[in-house]
């Protein structure tokens, strides 16, 4: 970022030009205000800020004086912008005397102050590559500004020289992301992969275009020409480069190759490409090499697993059965790779299932704190970057879920079972429903109703109208009671209702039946 000094007499003035623009999205940061000239002059020297944005009418020192001090005494020259309230020439034609980077009317304009603070920054970055140099940061800092704007002939031309690049050669910009299972930075893998480029493409001594990136990402630029020297097909290249890093750095690793552009200077093109490789991380079949010319065909799917997965998993974990989870997981994960998940979309499925997991083990009264696993898996990101590492941390979740929600349940599933069958039996006259006793047993709905019917063979409706129509039967047997009530008394709440699943069940109706009943005596 490049940091801003705002210089002018006016609170206001200082505080709706900050809020005005978004500076961060620019390049920009500020780093101080002041109310006169001279309180401006100490901030350059202590902030050394490389653009200071001062009306041009204060007290103490104005702004046209400040700049004319700065320009004669000072070794850090930032740019300066003038803002004036005069639209007076001879202010202007003496600002621009000084070598000012724009003069800008009050009240500003916010279209106009974006297009002057873009070519500002632009003019930045334009001065940092010149400024180039063999050393490592400064390298780090020619490679961002590369991927963030198109450079001048001129400055290409001095990139190149100093870096010993060839000017006719295009180039790919390649991420190479370190899979170690360790948080971000907590090993510097710099050096080593640096002197392993070098050997592979033998150019030892020699600075590449290598930079640090964010999550466990080195990215770095290479010439057409250094990979042409290999003798090999594209793939076989990358995959020989692949294997060799993975030695050298002993551990994963994967490589997310861009676009190749016919020149260095157009490098944010391949860069932008390889970063929309990074979508693909969990898609099938690459092997550790994710070349954009072989993925920007293949849609991405950024949904939800399917619901019947989903509800199979949850249904194995609250049965604690080992091998029906593995199978849902496994299933799941297949998904993930064949319909080419995006990272999003996997980051949903997983977050979907914990929320599952939590809350039944809170029906149950637990914390879901008790489970070691649990902090691991809510930041799987900062960890684990392909899907067999995110799979083994995923399988421990569950697994030690699995274990705790069967011990804060308390007994064998068959017990709980036949539990529920007796409090329905006992209440079924009641307006009674799956969901209302499964919160009675601490049980999952869907999980409830499944078990039921696998130990009783019927679903749980279906049992809970037998045994009303059974009672029916009954009191139409024993009683001269009238449909509705009869109706009312084995748990119906609507005597049309009762009449009609009567009939479904027993292939008559109510009154039939009686008859039938009185006539047989």
């Amino acid at each position: 970022m490049y940091k801003v000094l705002i210089v002018d007499d006016e609170i206001f003035v200082r505080k709706g030009l900050i809020s005005l623009m978004d500076w961060s999205s620019m390049q920009f940061e500020i780093c101080g205000e002041a109310e006169n000239g001279e309180q401006a002059l100490n901030l350059i020297e202590q902030q050394t800020p490389d653009l200071v944005i001062v009306d041009i009418r204060m007290p103490v020192l104005d702004g046209l004086e400040l700049i004319q001090k700065v320009k004669a005494e000072c070794e850090h020259q930032p740019l300066f912008i003038i803002l004036s309230g005069y639209p007076d020439f001879s202010y202007a034609q003496q600002a621009f005397r000084y070598n000012v980077s724009d003069y800008i009317l009050k009240p500003v304009d916010e279209q106009e102050f974006t297009s002057t603070l873009k070519k500002i920054a632009n003019s930045l970055n334009q001065k940092q590559l010149l400024s180039i140099t063999r050393e490592k940061p400064l390298i780090e800092t020619v490679i961002e500004s590369l991927l963030q704007t198109e450079p001048s002939e001129q400055v290409m031309a001095r990139i190149a020289h100093a870096l010993e690049l060839p000017l006719s050669s295009s180039y790919t910009y390649i991420i190479a992301e370190i899979q170690d299972r360790l948080p971000q930075g907590a090993i510097d893998y710099f050096p080593a992969l640096q002197t392993a480029l070098q050997q592979y493409f033998h150019h030892e001594g020699q600075a590449l275009l290598i930079h640090v990136r964010a999550y466990n990402q080195y990215g770095f630029i290479v010439p057409q020409l250094w990979l042409d020297e290999q003798n090999n097909a594209e793939r076989t290249n990358y995959a020989k480069l692949l294997d060799m890093l993975e030695t050298e750095l002993a551990t994963t690793i994967a490589l997310f190759i861009g676009h190749s552009t016919s020149h260095l200077k157009q490098i944010a093109q391949s860069g932008t490409s390889a970063e929309e490789c990074l979508n693909y991380r969990f898609a099938a079949g690459f092997n550790g090499i994710f070349m954009a010319s072989d993925l920007h065909k293949l849609p991405l799917y950024y949904f939800d697993v399917d619901e019947e997965l989903h509800r199979k998993l949850i249904y194995e974990i609250e049965a604690n059965q080992l091998k029906g989870y593995q199978s849902a997981i496994d299933a799941i994960f297949i998904a993930f790779q064949e319909r080419h998940f995006a990272p999003g979309a996997v980051t949903n499925t997983i977050r979907r299932i914990m929320i599952a997991i939590i809350n039944i083990i809170r029906q149950l009264g637990g914390n879901e704190k008790d489970l070691q696993w649990l902090d691991e898996l809510l930041n799987w990101q900062m960890k684990y970057r392909n899907l067999k590492q995110i799979r083994h941390v995923f399988l421990q979740f569950i697994e030690e879920a699995a274990k705790y929600i069967a011990e804060k349940r308390g007994e064998k599933n068959e017990g709980s079972i036949e539990k529920v069958k007796k409090y329905i039996d006992s209440h079924y006259k009641e307006n009674i429903y799956l969901k209302g006793i499964a919160a009675e047993f601490h049980m999952n709905p869907v999980y409830l109703g499944q078990l039921f019917r696998k130990n009783y063979g019927v679903y749980f409706n279906e049992y809970v109208l037998s045994l009303r129509i059974e009672d029916a039967k009954r009191l139409l047997r024993q009683t001269k009671k009238r449909m509705y009530e009869i109706a009312d008394l084995v748990g119906f709440q609507n005597a049309d209702y009762f009449a009609a699943q009567f009939e479904k069940l027993e292939n008559m109706t109510p009154t039939d039946y009686r008859n039938k009943i009185i006539g047989k005596k």
